[in-house]
């Protein structure tokens, strides 16, 4: 995985130095410096400005600048931002360490800062960052897991309809009619999207309809096609061949 960085620090040459011992650990510590910046005003606009999939996962941050340090910028990112970068702390004296961690630093180091020193802290932010996706990529599926309702936009308004009363989904042309016993909404979701999601609730006639699972009470054929009868409406769906055989064993 290649490291996002953002390098803060008021000093052109320690910007420098610091760029060169990055590029010592390169093989080390993949990783590409997405802004720099010489104050705290500079980096925030530098952050405002990155598109989300150049956002940085770390920020290297000196303490003492003009204006607003290092700490005081750490700690209005951890508050204002959505996604809050890990911060390792850079600076010639050791006097702010605690309060650097009271921002919830990853690390504190002292200049001149060593390669290999530079390339623990990255690397265990690496790992943090690491941990850090898997955990929201698991909370993301544990909702989408658990998802009750579907959201509807109407006019001025959002409707959320249960999911436990949806009979089916049909796509048609730019949007999907969703279908309960009492009327018709249109979503912008697809089909595929709903299909993966909530495999457990809906099982596909066609390649254009989701049926409820506990919607279907019996089939019946029409002319020489096979239709899902359900409850809760007149509406009958035509199966397709690839998916008669999934359906007649639901109704068995």
């Amino acid at each position: 995985m290649s490291l996002r960085l953002f390098i803060v620090d008021d000093e052109a040459p320690a910007r420098a130095r610091l760029r060169d011992v990055l590029s010592d650990i390169a093989l080390q510590c993949p990783h590409q410096v997405v802004g720099e910046a010489a104050d705290a005003q500079s980096a925030l606009d530098g952050l405002g400005a990155l598109a989300t999939e150049q956002f940085p996962d770390i920020m290297l941050l000196d303490v003492q600048m003009p204006g607003m340090s290092g700490i005081e910028l750490a700690a209005l990112i951890g508050a204002q931002l959505p996604v809050v970068p890990a911060i390792i702390f850079i600076s010639a004296f050791d006097d702010f360490a605690l309060k650097a961690f009271e921002v919830r630093a990853l690390d504190y180091l002292l200049k001149p800062v060593r390669a290999a020193r530079l390339a623990e802290a990255l690397l265990r932010a690496a790992g943090l960052h690491h941990y850090q996706q898997e955990a929201i990529a698991t909370m993301a599926r544990e909702l989408r897991s658990t998802r009750q309702h579907f959201p509807v936009h109407e006019r001025d308004r959002l409707l959320l309809v249960p999911v436990a009363e949806v009979i089916y989904l049909k796509a048609e042309s730019k949007y999907v009619t969703l279908r309960t016993s009492t009327r018709e909404y249109l979503i912008e979701e697809s089909l595929l999207s709903i299909e993966e999601e909530l495999a457990s609730v809906f099982v596909r006639v066609h390649r254009n309809a989701l049926v409820a699972r506990a919607a279907i009470i019996g089939v019946e054929r029409c002319l020489d096609t096979w239709q899902v009868i359900l409850a809760g409406t007149d509406q009958r769906l035509p199966i397709s061949r690839r998916q008669w055989v999934i359906i007649k064993g639901l109704v068995r």
